[in-house]
C-alpha cells in the first residue's frame, strides 16, 4: 500500500502540492479561529450530572439574574489602615460602578459593616457577572474604571475572583503560546541544522509542520463549532508542541531513509518511493500508538479530556497524511539538492558511541537491568507524596493582578471570601423564617466555615440561597474535602423536612473535578495500556514481549511522575498525570518498536540474544537519540512559557522522554530481552513478518548501515 502511495506521489508531485495548498487555504479561510472555541474556565467542562453543575442550573432557574461568576475588587492603602475618608472613597467607587455597569455585569455590592476588614487593612467590593467565559471585557473595564476613579485618593485596587482568574489565565496562556511557538521553532531549527547541515532539509520539516498546524487548528475549531462544544485553552499550545515534536520525528525518519537510498545509488525518485514504502509502516505504527493513546481520553467523564484527546489526534492524523504525500512530493522535486551543501551523501556511517553502549548492554545485561530499575524505582518514590493541585491560582504567573489582589484580600479576610460557597435549600412549599434561621445557624457551626452571608430567597419562597465563607483557600484540598464531605453531610442533615440541598460554587466545582479526574485516571490508564499491548502484539506477533515492553514504559512514566512530584510538590496541576501518561507511554512504545524490531531481525539472522542486543543498541540508537532530541527540544520550550502549568508539562514530558528513550528503550529493553532470549518472542518467533522487520529500522539510514532487507 505504501509503495503505491509513494509511486502515485512521485508521478504527480505538483498535483499533490497544489491540492494540499488549495485544501489548506480553504480550510483555514472558512473555518473559525481556534481561539473562538477555547474556554479558560476549567469548571465549564464538568459533566452535567455533577452536583455543582446541577446547583448552577437550579440557581439559574430559581434565582434569575444572579451571578454566573464573581469578581472581587480589593482596595487598600499602602501606607497603613483605611481612614474614614478612604471608606467614603470606596463607597463612592461602588456607587459609580453600580451606576455605570459594564456589559456582562449584574451589580456591585458594598456594605461598610461587612466589606471593611476589622483591622481596616483592606476593603472589598463584590461584582456579579453573568458568565465567566465572556467576562473578559467586563473585568478589563472594571480594572480601568477603578484605577481612574481612585486616582488621587492614595488608594490602590486590584480585581481578583473567579472571573478575573479566568481572564488573567487566558492572557497568560496566549502569551505562553507566542513564547513557546518562537522557542520551539528556534530549537527545532537548530537541531535540524545540526542533523542535516543543509538549509533546505532544515526548513522543509518546519514549513510542512507549520502548514499542518494551521490546518489542524482550523479542523479542531470547525469540529467544536459543529458539535456546539468548546476545548480547553491548552489545546492550541499543546498542538504546537505535539506537531512540531512528533511531526518532525516522522519527517526525520522519512528523510533519513531517503538519504540512505541515495547513498546506495538509487535515483531521487526511486529513493523517495522506497522511503515512503518503508517509513510508511514505521510512522503509521507510530501514529497509531499516539492516536490510540489520545483515543482513550474519549472515555473520560471530564470534557476537558474528551476534547483534548480528539484535538491532538486530529493533528497527528493530518501530520501522518502530510508525511506520506506532501513532503515526498516536495522531496521528489528537489532531489539531491535537498541536502546541499552537505556532503552527507558520501560520508560513511559510524556509531562508535552506540557500539560501545551496545557492548556494555550485551556483556552485563543483568547489571544493566538492575541499575535501570533502581534508577526508575528511586525516582518513582515521589509517587508517595503526589498530591495534585486543583487550585487555578497556583497556575497563574505570580505577577498577575488576580494573584496580587488575592494576597491583599487575605490580609484582612478569610481566604474563602474570594469565592463563597453556595448552599441552596429547595422545597415544594415556601420555606419559613424559622426553618431558614435554624438551617443557617447549623451551617455556621460546621468546622471550617468562617461565616454565613445574608441568605437570599427565590421569588416564590420555595428556595433559599445561603452563601458561606470558608476559612481556608477556596481551592485548597482542605476546602474541597470540606464541601464534598462534612459540609454537604451536615447541610443535608440540617435541611427541614420536605427540602433538599445542593452545594454549588467554585469550591464545589473543583471538588467535582477532582472526583471525576480520579475516575478518569482509573479508566484511561488501563485502557491505554491494553491498547498499547494489542498494537505491539499485532506488530510483533508475540505475546510475551508486549507485556514487558508496556510494563517498562509504564515504569518510566511512574519514575517521571514521581520526580515531578518531588520537584513541584502540591502545586503539580491535576491534569499532568493523564497528559504525561499518554505522551510518555505512547512515545516510549514508539521507541520500543524501533529497538525490538532490530532485536528480532538480528535473532533471525542467527545472532545470539546478547549479540542481537548489542547490534540493536548500536544501529537503532541513533534513531532513538535523534527523535528524542527533537521531541525533548520542543517540550523543553515550555519551560520558558511563564505559566506554571506549561512549565510543569515541559519538565515532566522532557524528563519522561529522556527516561523512556535512553533508560528504557536503549538499556532496559535490550538488556532484558537478552536475558529472556527467544522466549521473549513466543509464540511467533519462527514466523517472519517482513513488515515488522522493516518497521522503523528501515526508516533510518544510520540504523541499518545500508545493509537493507531486500
Amino acid at each position: 500500500m505504501f509503495a503505491a502511495v509513494g509511486r502515485a506521489v512521485v508521478r504527480h508531485p505538483w498535483y499533490v502540492i497544489i491540492s494540499w495548498l488549495i485544501a489548506a487555504a480553504a480550510i483555514i479561510a472558512f473555518a473559525p479561529q481556534i481561539s473562538s472555541v477555547t474556554n479558560a474556565d476549567q469548571s465549564a467542562f464538568l459533566p452535567s450530572t455533577s452536583e455543582s453543575a446541577r446547583a448552577a442550573r437550579f440557581a439559574a432557574e430559581k434565582f434569575p439574574g444572579t451571578a454566573g461568576s464573581t469578581a472581587v475588587i480589593v482596595v487598600r492603602r499602602a501606607s497603613g489602615p483605611l481612614t474614614d475618608a478612604d471608606v467614603q472613597s470606596v463607597g463612592a467607587l461602588a456607587a459609580h460602578l453600580a451606576a455605570h455597569l459594564p456589559p456582562g455585569t449584574l451589580g456591585v455590592s458594598f456594605d461598610p459593616r461587612q466589606s471593611i476588614a476589622q483591622d481596616r487593612r483592606v476593603a472589598l467590593l463584590g461584582v456579579a457577572l453573568r458568565d465567566p467565559a465572556s467576562a473578559g471585557p467586563a473585568v478589563t473595564r472594571l480594572r480601568a474604571d477603578t484605577t481612574t476613579i481612585l486616582t488621587g485618593t492614595g488608594l490602590s485596587a486590584g480585581v481578583t475572583g473567579q472571573a478575573a482568574i479566568v481572564v488573567d489565565n487566558e492572557k497568560a496562556f496566549n502569551h505562553a503560546e507566542l513564547v513557546v511557538t518562537i522557542a520551539t521553532l528556534v530549537l527545532i531549527l537548530l537541531l535540524l541544522a545540526l542533523i542535516f547541515r543543509s538549509p533546505l532539509a532544515t526548513l522543509l520539516p518546519l514549513l510542512a509542520v507549520g502548514l499542518v498546524y494551521g490546518v489542524s487548528g482550523a479542523l479542531v475549531a470547525a469540529g467544536a463549532h459543529l458539535l456546539h462544544t468548546q476545548v480547553g485553552q491548552e489545546v492550541p499550545t499543546m498542538l504546537i508542541v505535539v506537531l512540531f515534536g512528533i511531526g518532525t520525528d516522522y519527517l526525520l525518519f522519512l528523510l533519513f531513509r531517503y538519504r540512505e537510498r541515495l547513498r546506495l545509488g538509487d535515483s531521487p525518485r526511486d529513493a523517495i518511493v522506497a522511503a515512503v514504502e518503508r517509513v510508511g509502516v514505521a510512522i503509521g505504527a507510530a501514529a497509531l500508538a499516539v492516536v490510540a493513546a489520545f483515543a482513550a481520553m474519549a472515555l473520560a467523564s471530564l470534557r476537558y479530556f474528551t476534547t483534548l484527546g480528539p484535538s491532538l489526534a486530529i493533528g497527528v492524523a493530518v501530520m501522518l497524511l502530510a508525511a506520506l504525500t506532501l513532503v515526498p512530493a516536495v522531496v521528489s522535486l528537489l532531489g539531491t539538492r535537498l541536502f546541499w551543501p552537505s556532503r552527507s551523501l558520501s560520508r560513511p556511517v559510524r556509531h562508535h558511541a552506540f557500539a560501545k553502549l551496545g557492548a556494555v548492554v550485551s556483556r552485563w545485561p543483568a547489571i544493566v537491568v538492575a541499575g535501570a530499575l533502581v534508577l526508575l524505582g528511586v525516582l518513582g518514590t515521589g509517587l508517595a507524596v503526589l498530591r495534585p493541585s486543583y487550585d487555578p491560582m497556583t497556575q497563574l504567573p505570580g505577577g498577575t493582578e488576580a494573584a496580587r489582589a488575592y494576597q491583599d484580600l487575605k490580609r484582612g479576610f478569610p481566604a474563602g471570601a474570594l469565592n463563597p460557597t453556595d448552599v441552596y435549600l429547595r422545597g415544594t412549599e415556601p420555606i419559613t423564617d424559622a426553618q431558614l434561621n435554624a438551617f443557617a445557624a447549623r451551617l455556621a457551626t460546621v468546622q471550617g466555615v468562617a461565616g454565613v452571608q445574608q441568605p437570599v430567597r427565590s421569588p416564590d419562597g420555595t428556595a433559599v440561597h445561603v452563601p458561606l465563607v470558608l476559612e481556608a483557600d477556596p481551592y485548597a484540598a482542605k476546602s474541597l474535602d470540606l464541601v464534598s464531605g462534612t459540609l454537604r453531610e451536615q447541610a443535608r442533615r440540617a435541611a427541614p423536612p420536605g427540602t433538599t440541598v445542593l452545594i454549588g460554587g467554585a469550591t464545589m466545582s473543583f471538588a467535582d473535578m477532582r472526583e471525576h479526574t480520579h475516575r478518569d485516571l482509573l479508566v484511561i490508564f488501563p485502557v491505554a495500556g491494553v491498547l498499547f499491548m494489542l498494537i505491539l502484539a499485532a506488530l510483533l506477533r508475540a505475546a510475551a514481549a508486549p507485556v514487558y515492553l508496556v510494563a517498562m514504559v509504564v515504569a518510566g512514566f511512574a519514575a517521571t511522575m514521581g520526580a515531578s512530584a518531588w520537584v513541584f510538590g502540591t502545586s503539580l496541576a491535576f491534569s499532568i498525570p493523564i497528559v504525561l501518561y499518554l505522551f510518555v507511554t505512547a512515545i516510549g512504545t514508539d521507541y520500543n518498536i524501533l529497538v525490538t524490531a532490530r532485536l528480532r531481525e538480528e535473532l533471525r539472522e542467527g545472532r545470539t540474544p546478547r549479540e542481537a542486543a548489542a547490534l540493536a543498541v548500536e544501529h537503532a540508537g541513533p534513531s532513538v537519540a535523534s527523535a528524542a532530541a527533537i521531541l525533548t527540544g520542543t517540550f523543553a520550550a515550555l519551560l520558558i512559557a511563564g505559566v506554571p502549568f506549561f512549565v510543569q508539562i515541559g519538565f515532566a514530558v522532557t524528563l519522561g522522554i529522556l527516561l523512556v528513550a535512553f533508560v528504557v528503550s536503549l538499556l532496559l529493553v535490550p538488556a532484558l530481552t537478552a536475558l529472556l532470549g527467544r522466549a521473549a518472542w513466543w509464540p511467533g518467533y519462527r514466523s517472519r513478518p517482513k513488515a515488522v522487520i522493516d518497521l522503523y529500522a528501515e526508516g533510518n539510514v544510520e540504523a541499518w548501515g545500508g545493509r537493507g532487507l531486500g
